[in-house]
Protein backbone atom coordinates (compact mmCIF):
# COMPACT_ATOMS: atom_id res chain seq x y z
CA UNK A 1 0.00 0.00 0.00
CA UNK A 2 2.82 2.05 0.47
CA UNK A 3 5.16 2.92 -1.93
CA UNK A 4 8.10 3.50 0.60
CA UNK A 5 11.20 2.06 1.65
CA UNK A 6 11.73 1.90 5.42
CA UNK A 7 14.81 1.82 7.23
CA UNK A 8 13.97 -1.42 9.88
CA UNK A 9 16.21 -2.38 12.74
CA UNK A 10 17.88 -5.87 12.68
CA UNK A 11 15.74 -7.51 15.21
CA UNK A 12 12.63 -6.01 12.68
CA UNK A 13 13.88 -8.31 10.39
CA UNK A 14 13.46 -11.78 11.50
CA UNK A 15 9.98 -10.36 13.91
CA UNK A 16 7.50 -9.86 11.13
CA UNK A 17 5.98 -11.88 8.06
CA UNK A 18 6.01 -9.78 5.17
CA UNK A 19 2.23 -8.57 5.48
CA UNK A 20 0.45 -10.44 8.58
CA UNK A 21 0.36 -10.63 11.83
CA UNK A 22 1.01 -13.88 13.61
CA UNK A 23 -0.82 -15.54 16.44
CA UNK A 24 1.65 -14.28 18.86
CA UNK A 25 1.85 -10.74 18.26
CA UNK A 26 -2.10 -10.59 17.82
CA UNK A 27 -1.99 -11.63 21.52
CA UNK A 28 0.11 -9.15 21.97
CA UNK A 29 -2.13 -6.79 21.02
CA UNK A 30 -5.24 -7.60 23.29
CA UNK A 31 -2.87 -8.57 26.35
CA UNK A 32 -1.67 -4.84 26.11
CA UNK A 33 -5.14 -3.58 25.29
CA UNK A 34 -7.12 -5.22 28.02
CA UNK A 35 -4.39 -4.47 30.42
CA UNK A 36 -4.65 -0.68 29.58
CA UNK A 37 -8.32 -0.53 29.87
CA UNK A 38 -7.75 -2.63 33.66
CA UNK A 39 -10.56 -5.48 32.04
CA UNK A 40 -9.17 -8.27 33.99
CA UNK A 41 -12.30 -10.35 33.41
CA UNK A 42 -11.39 -10.19 30.13
CA UNK A 43 -7.36 -9.72 30.23
CA UNK A 44 -7.24 -13.42 31.67
CA UNK A 45 -8.01 -16.31 29.10
CA UNK A 46 -6.02 -13.50 26.40
CA UNK A 47 -3.00 -14.43 28.98
CA UNK A 48 -3.87 -17.93 29.00
CA UNK A 49 -4.06 -17.83 24.76
CA UNK A 50 -0.85 -16.13 24.75
CA UNK A 51 0.85 -18.56 26.23
CA UNK A 52 -0.92 -21.30 24.37
CA UNK A 53 0.28 -18.81 21.25
CA UNK A 54 3.73 -19.47 22.34
CA UNK A 55 4.73 -16.43 24.32
CA UNK A 56 7.03 -17.09 26.90
CA UNK A 57 6.18 -15.96 30.68
CA UNK A 58 8.79 -13.43 30.42
CA UNK A 59 7.52 -11.51 27.30
CA UNK A 60 3.74 -11.35 28.46
CA UNK A 61 5.51 -9.99 31.76
CA UNK A 62 7.70 -7.15 30.13
CA UNK A 63 4.68 -6.81 27.69
CA UNK A 64 2.61 -5.51 31.23
CA UNK A 65 5.72 -3.86 32.55
CA UNK A 66 6.07 -2.06 29.19
CA UNK A 67 2.77 -0.23 29.54
CA UNK A 68 2.67 1.42 32.55
CA UNK A 69 5.16 3.62 30.87
CA UNK A 70 1.39 5.03 28.70
CA UNK A 71 -1.46 3.56 31.07
CA UNK A 72 0.46 3.96 34.73
CA UNK A 73 1.52 1.77 37.40
CA UNK A 74 -1.88 0.37 38.52
CA UNK A 75 -2.91 -0.93 34.88
CA UNK A 76 0.37 -2.78 35.04
CA UNK A 77 0.47 -4.21 38.23
CA UNK A 78 -2.95 -5.13 37.64
CA UNK A 79 -1.99 -7.21 34.94
CA UNK A 80 0.85 -8.53 36.14
CA UNK A 81 -1.38 -9.64 39.11
CA UNK A 82 -3.51 -11.55 37.00
CA UNK A 83 -0.71 -12.80 35.46
CA UNK A 84 0.34 -14.78 38.84
CA UNK A 85 -2.79 -15.84 39.50
CA UNK A 86 -3.30 -17.46 35.55
CA UNK A 87 -0.02 -19.07 36.49
CA UNK A 88 -0.85 -20.62 39.38
CA UNK A 89 -4.08 -22.07 38.07
CA UNK A 90 -2.35 -23.79 35.29
CA UNK A 91 0.38 -24.89 37.26
CA UNK A 92 -2.30 -26.93 39.84
CA UNK A 93 -3.61 -28.18 36.80
CA UNK A 94 -0.13 -29.26 35.72
CA UNK A 95 0.84 -26.74 32.93
CA UNK A 96 4.45 -25.99 32.90
CA UNK A 97 4.81 -22.60 31.01
CA UNK A 98 7.95 -21.41 29.26
CA UNK A 99 9.66 -18.90 31.07
CA UNK A 100 11.74 -17.77 28.70
CA UNK A 101 15.16 -16.00 28.59
CA UNK A 102 15.62 -12.72 31.20
CA UNK A 103 16.78 -9.40 29.85
CA UNK A 104 20.12 -9.50 29.51
CA UNK A 105 22.11 -7.38 31.67
CA UNK A 106 22.74 -3.42 30.31
CA UNK A 107 26.61 -3.00 30.05
CA UNK A 108 26.65 0.56 27.97
CA UNK A 109 27.72 3.01 30.64
CA UNK A 110 27.29 6.19 28.83
CA UNK A 111 24.81 8.61 29.43
CA UNK A 112 21.59 7.25 30.09
CA UNK A 113 19.86 10.42 28.51
CA UNK A 114 22.09 10.54 25.34
CA UNK A 115 21.52 6.24 25.26
CA UNK A 116 17.69 6.88 24.82
CA UNK A 117 18.13 9.35 22.41
CA UNK A 118 20.29 6.91 20.57
CA UNK A 119 17.38 4.78 20.79
CA UNK A 120 14.61 7.13 19.66
CA UNK A 121 16.83 7.65 16.72
CA UNK A 122 17.37 3.93 15.76
CA UNK A 123 12.92 3.61 15.92
CA UNK A 124 12.41 6.89 13.74
CA UNK A 125 15.09 5.94 11.20
CA UNK A 126 16.74 9.57 11.80
CA UNK A 127 20.12 10.76 13.06
CA UNK A 128 19.93 11.92 16.80
CA UNK A 129 19.74 15.54 16.73
CA UNK A 130 22.00 17.34 18.46
CA UNK A 131 22.02 21.36 19.84
CA UNK A 132 18.33 21.71 18.52
CA UNK A 133 16.68 23.88 20.88
CA UNK A 134 13.99 21.85 22.73
CA UNK A 135 9.86 22.83 21.78
CA UNK A 136 6.72 21.96 22.17
CA UNK A 137 6.00 20.10 25.69
CA UNK A 138 9.86 19.45 26.19
CA UNK A 139 10.77 22.90 26.80
CA UNK A 140 7.34 23.52 28.73
CA UNK A 141 8.48 20.99 30.92
CA UNK A 142 12.05 19.43 30.81
CA UNK A 143 12.04 17.05 33.45
CA UNK A 144 9.71 15.04 31.01
CA UNK A 145 11.56 15.24 28.52
CA UNK A 146 14.36 13.88 30.41
CA UNK A 147 12.76 11.24 32.22
CA UNK A 148 11.33 9.80 28.10
CA UNK A 149 14.71 9.98 27.24
CA UNK A 150 16.53 8.17 30.43
CA UNK A 151 13.78 5.89 31.44
CA UNK A 152 10.93 5.13 28.36
CA UNK A 153 13.78 4.90 25.28
CA UNK A 154 17.04 3.79 27.72
CA UNK A 155 16.13 1.87 30.90
CA UNK A 156 12.84 0.04 29.08
CA UNK A 157 13.17 0.03 24.81
CA UNK A 158 16.96 -1.33 25.70
CA UNK A 159 15.93 -4.02 27.63
CA UNK A 160 15.96 -7.76 24.73
CA UNK A 161 13.34 -9.24 26.13
CA UNK A 162 11.10 -7.96 23.72
CA UNK A 163 11.86 -6.00 20.43
CA UNK A 164 11.34 -2.86 18.92
CA UNK A 165 8.55 -4.56 16.79
CA UNK A 166 6.82 -6.36 20.12
CA UNK A 167 6.90 -2.83 22.10
CA UNK A 168 5.85 -0.51 19.68
CA UNK A 169 2.70 -3.24 19.16
CA UNK A 170 2.04 -3.17 23.10
CA UNK A 171 2.64 0.77 22.66
CA UNK A 172 0.02 1.51 19.80
CA UNK A 173 -2.25 -0.81 21.31
CA UNK A 174 -2.62 0.64 24.64
CA UNK A 175 -2.65 4.06 22.84
CA UNK A 176 -5.80 3.41 20.73
CA UNK A 177 -7.27 1.37 24.00
CA UNK A 178 -6.71 4.66 26.39
CA UNK A 179 -8.47 7.14 23.72
CA UNK A 180 -7.35 10.95 23.62
CA UNK A 181 -3.78 10.71 22.50
CA UNK A 182 -4.24 10.64 18.60
CA UNK A 183 -1.15 12.95 18.62
CA UNK A 184 1.10 10.06 20.38
CA UNK A 185 -0.93 7.62 18.18
CA UNK A 186 -0.01 9.12 14.62
CA UNK A 187 3.88 9.08 16.43
CA UNK A 188 4.53 5.75 17.36
CA UNK A 189 1.91 4.30 14.53
CA UNK A 190 4.90 6.42 12.13
CA UNK A 191 7.50 4.49 14.16
CA UNK A 192 6.08 0.99 13.61
CA UNK A 193 6.74 1.74 10.07
CA UNK A 194 9.96 2.94 10.52
CA UNK A 195 10.76 -0.32 12.40
CA UNK A 196 9.50 -2.74 9.74
CA UNK A 197 5.70 -2.73 10.42
CA UNK A 198 4.05 -2.35 6.82
CA UNK A 199 0.80 -0.70 6.95
CA UNK A 200 -1.42 -3.63 5.92
CA UNK A 201 -0.21 -4.43 9.36
CA UNK A 202 -1.22 -1.55 11.09
CA UNK A 203 -4.74 -2.09 9.80
CA UNK A 204 -4.71 -5.49 10.71
CA UNK A 205 -3.40 -4.53 14.41
CA UNK A 206 -6.63 -1.79 14.28
CA UNK A 207 -8.78 -5.00 13.28
CA UNK A 208 -7.75 -7.08 15.91
CA UNK A 209 -9.18 -4.20 18.35
CA UNK A 210 -11.86 -3.52 16.42
CA UNK A 211 -13.04 -7.39 16.83
CA UNK A 212 -12.04 -8.37 20.36
CA UNK A 213 -11.95 -5.03 22.24
CA UNK A 214 -13.57 -2.28 21.38
CA UNK A 215 -15.05 -0.80 17.71
CA UNK A 216 -14.88 2.81 18.57
CA UNK A 217 -11.64 2.99 19.93
CA UNK A 218 -10.97 1.37 16.57
CA UNK A 219 -12.85 3.38 14.61
CA UNK A 220 -10.90 6.25 15.95
CA UNK A 221 -7.19 4.54 15.33
CA UNK A 222 -8.53 4.25 11.75
CA UNK A 223 -9.08 8.59 11.08
CA UNK A 224 -5.16 8.70 12.34
CA UNK A 225 -3.67 5.92 10.79
CA UNK A 226 -5.47 7.07 7.45
CA UNK A 227 -4.02 10.17 7.32
CA UNK A 228 -0.55 8.56 8.42
CA UNK A 229 -1.14 6.44 5.25
CA UNK A 230 -2.25 9.18 2.78
CA UNK A 231 0.65 11.79 4.12
CA UNK A 232 3.63 8.87 3.29
CA UNK A 233 2.13 7.95 0.18
CA UNK A 234 1.62 11.96 -0.67
CA UNK A 235 5.47 12.24 0.13
CA UNK A 236 6.65 9.64 -1.92
CA UNK A 237 5.10 10.49 -5.10
CA UNK A 238 5.88 13.77 -5.15
CA UNK A 239 7.08 14.35 -8.68
CA UNK A 240 9.52 17.20 -9.94
CA UNK A 241 7.31 20.14 -11.82
CA UNK A 242 9.77 22.51 -12.32
CA UNK A 243 9.82 21.66 -16.10
CA UNK A 244 6.26 20.77 -16.29
CA UNK A 245 4.87 23.99 -14.50
CA UNK A 246 5.03 27.30 -16.74
CA UNK A 247 4.10 29.13 -13.57
CA UNK A 248 6.39 27.61 -11.08
CA UNK A 249 8.20 31.05 -10.96
CA UNK A 250 4.91 33.02 -9.44
CA UNK A 251 4.34 30.31 -6.44
CA UNK A 252 5.08 30.46 -3.39
CA UNK A 253 4.92 26.71 -2.45
CA UNK A 254 5.51 23.69 -4.99
CA UNK A 255 2.69 22.64 -6.96
CA UNK A 256 2.92 19.06 -5.27
CA UNK A 257 1.50 16.06 -6.76
CA UNK A 258 -1.64 15.41 -8.83
CA UNK A 259 -4.60 14.40 -6.81
CA UNK A 260 -5.63 10.66 -7.78
CA UNK A 261 -9.36 10.44 -6.58
CA UNK A 262 -12.65 10.65 -8.19
CA UNK A 263 -13.60 13.89 -5.36
CA UNK A 264 -12.14 16.44 -7.77
CA UNK A 265 -13.60 17.26 -11.18
CA UNK A 266 -10.67 17.55 -13.66
CA UNK A 267 -7.12 18.19 -12.30
CA UNK A 268 -5.59 19.47 -9.01
CA UNK A 269 -1.62 19.40 -6.90
CA UNK A 270 -1.90 19.20 -3.82
CA UNK A 271 1.33 20.21 -1.45
CA UNK A 272 1.25 18.66 2.24
CA UNK A 273 2.49 21.49 4.31
CA UNK A 274 1.92 20.19 7.89
CA UNK A 275 0.31 16.64 8.61
CA UNK A 276 -0.55 15.75 11.84
CA UNK A 277 1.71 14.69 14.78
CA UNK A 278 2.09 14.59 18.54
CA UNK A 279 2.47 18.30 18.62
CA UNK A 280 0.10 19.61 16.29
CA UNK A 281 -3.36 17.82 16.01
CA UNK A 282 -3.61 20.06 12.79
CA UNK A 283 -2.93 19.05 8.66
CA UNK A 284 -1.79 22.12 6.26
CA UNK A 285 -1.74 21.92 2.64
CA UNK A 286 -1.73 23.95 -0.57
CA UNK A 287 -4.23 23.38 -3.23
CA UNK A 288 -4.03 24.51 -6.90
CA UNK A 289 -7.44 23.70 -8.96
CA UNK A 290 -6.78 23.61 -12.84
CA UNK A 291 -9.50 26.57 -14.72
CA UNK A 292 -12.75 25.19 -14.15
CA UNK A 293 -12.13 22.45 -11.54
CA UNK A 294 -13.77 22.03 -8.18
CA UNK A 295 -14.11 19.59 -5.32
CA UNK A 296 -17.46 17.94 -4.67
CA UNK A 297 -19.49 18.37 -2.16
CA UNK A 298 -18.16 17.66 1.47
CA UNK A 299 -17.77 18.87 5.16
CA UNK A 300 -15.29 18.78 7.94
CA UNK A 301 -15.96 17.55 11.64
CA UNK A 302 -14.25 20.03 12.74
CA UNK A 303 -14.12 22.65 10.06
CA UNK A 304 -12.01 24.39 7.80
CA UNK A 305 -10.00 27.51 6.65
CA UNK A 306 -9.05 28.35 3.37
CA UNK A 307 -6.70 30.82 2.88
CA UNK A 308 -6.58 32.27 -1.03
CA UNK A 309 -3.03 32.78 -2.28
CA UNK A 310 -3.43 32.92 -6.06
CA UNK A 311 -5.72 33.42 -8.74
CA UNK A 312 -9.81 33.58 -8.06
CA UNK A 313 -11.91 30.77 -7.16
CA UNK A 314 -15.22 29.77 -6.05
CA UNK A 315 -16.59 29.09 -2.49
CA UNK A 316 -20.28 27.88 -1.62
CA UNK A 317 -21.97 26.01 1.14
CA UNK A 318 -25.47 24.26 0.69
CA UNK A 319 -28.49 26.76 0.21
CA UNK A 320 -26.47 29.62 -0.24
CA UNK A 321 -25.39 31.37 -3.54
CA UNK A 322 -21.32 30.74 -4.51
CA UNK A 323 -18.98 33.44 -3.03
CA UNK A 324 -16.28 34.95 -5.53
CA UNK A 325 -12.43 34.13 -3.47
CA UNK A 326 -9.77 36.45 -4.43
CA UNK A 327 -6.40 36.56 -3.40
CA UNK A 328 -6.19 37.47 0.36
CA UNK A 329 -9.15 36.05 1.22
CA UNK A 330 -9.56 33.67 4.14
CA UNK A 331 -12.69 31.75 4.10
CA UNK A 332 -13.79 29.72 7.94
CA UNK A 333 -15.91 27.44 7.38
CA UNK A 334 -17.57 25.93 10.08
CA UNK A 335 -17.59 22.02 11.17
CA UNK A 336 -19.93 20.00 9.87
CA UNK A 337 -21.00 22.79 6.65
CA UNK A 338 -21.11 20.91 3.49
CA UNK A 339 -19.65 23.18 0.91
CA UNK A 340 -17.19 23.30 -2.10
CA UNK A 341 -14.50 25.14 -3.68
CA UNK A 342 -12.10 25.47 -7.17
CA UNK A 343 -11.60 27.34 -9.44
CA UNK A 344 -13.52 29.67 -12.06
CA UNK A 345 -13.55 29.40 -15.47
CA UNK A 346 -11.44 31.57 -16.71
CA UNK A 347 -8.19 30.47 -14.59
CA UNK A 348 -6.23 28.72 -12.05
CA UNK A 349 -6.51 29.15 -8.30
CA UNK A 350 -4.75 28.33 -5.27
CA UNK A 351 -5.37 28.24 -1.64
CA UNK A 352 -4.30 26.81 1.98
CA UNK A 353 -6.27 24.37 3.68
CA UNK A 354 -6.12 24.37 6.86
CA UNK A 355 -7.73 21.46 8.83
CA UNK A 356 -7.97 21.56 12.76
CA UNK A 357 -8.72 18.96 15.25
CA UNK A 358 -7.78 16.11 12.68
CA UNK A 359 -8.49 13.40 15.08
CA UNK A 360 -12.30 14.34 14.79
CA UNK A 361 -12.16 13.16 10.99
CA UNK A 362 -10.71 15.19 8.29
CA UNK A 363 -13.27 15.15 5.69
CA UNK A 364 -16.86 13.57 4.47
CA UNK A 365 -16.91 13.04 0.98
CA UNK A 366 -20.78 13.47 -0.89
CA UNK A 367 -22.17 14.15 -4.44
CA UNK A 368 -20.51 15.76 -7.25
CA UNK A 369 -21.36 19.57 -7.73
CA UNK A 370 -23.26 19.54 -11.00
CA UNK A 371 -22.55 21.70 -13.90
CA UNK A 372 -25.38 23.71 -13.16
CA UNK A 373 -24.55 24.81 -9.85
CA UNK A 374 -21.43 25.47 -10.30
CA UNK A 375 -22.63 27.86 -13.15
CA UNK A 376 -24.93 29.85 -11.11
CA UNK A 377 -22.49 32.15 -9.82
CA UNK A 378 -24.22 35.90 -10.28
CA UNK A 379 -21.95 39.18 -9.76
Amino acid sequence: MLLLSISGNANAQTDMHKDSLNKQQEKIITIAAFAAKGDLNKLKPELVDGLEAGLTVNEIKEVLVHLYAYSGFPRSLRGLQTLMSVLDERKAKGLSDNWGRKASPITDTRDKYERGKEILAKLSGSAPQKGKPQTGYAAFSPEIETFLKEHLFADIFERDVLTYVQRELVTVSVLISIGNAEPMLASHMNLCLNVGISAEQLKQLVAVIEVNVDKNDADSAKIVLNELIQGKRLAVEKMQIGSNDNNAADRIFPKGIMIKNDYFSGIAWLHMLLSANENHDISIANVVFEPGVRNNWHSHAAGQILICIKGKGYYQEKGEPIQLLNVGDVVDILPNVIHWHGATPDGEFEHIAINPQVHKGSVVWLESVTDEEYNSYKK
